[in-house]
């Protein structure tokens, strides 16, 4: 084996969705964590604009992700969020899947999401040092 060649028992890295989900078409913050979230050695798939719930989701269970992160600018959180989180439910996804929110969500509402099966909700303000150490911290353990 060259000494420039993966070997067969790394890690496998922590692989994370970020999605867009809805009419959302503000998509500066998605890239912007895709992109922190690759430098700090993460596998990040990007859905692109304007996908449905059940896009998510199939996505999230095909690719085996440990971190789904939802991006929402649009206010409909209360709506299209309990779609993705029933969807994961539906294919025994939820539990080992690390269900990230980041954007716009009233105060008001952050507890309802959290208890439907959000784990954190990260609002404007949010360092992305703090969004990648929550990561590690508790994605769930797989073997990588």
């Amino acid at each position: 084996m060259s000494a420039d060649r993966r070997p067969e028992t790394a890690e496998r890295p922590i692989r994370c969705l970020v999605a867009k989900v809805g009419l959302d078409g503000h998509d500066r913050g998605a890239h912007v964590i895709s992109r922190a979230f690759r430098d700090a050695g993460f596998e990040v798939i990007y859905s692109g604009l304007h996908r449905a719930p059940e896009e998510v989701v199939q996505a999230a269970v095909q690719e085996d992700v440990d971190v789904l992160g939802i991006s929402i600018l649009s206010g409909a959180h209360e709506t299209l969020v309990p779609q993705i989180l029933d969807g994961l439910r539906e294919y025994g996804a939820l539990a080992d899947t690390l269900v990230l929110v980041g954007g716009i969500v009233p105060e008001g509402d952050q507890a309802d999401l959290l208890e439907q099966g959000v784990d954190a909700i990260f609002g404007p303000g949010a360092s992305m040092q703090e969004t990648i150490e929550y990561v590690r911290e508790h994605a769930p353990e797989r073997e990588r």
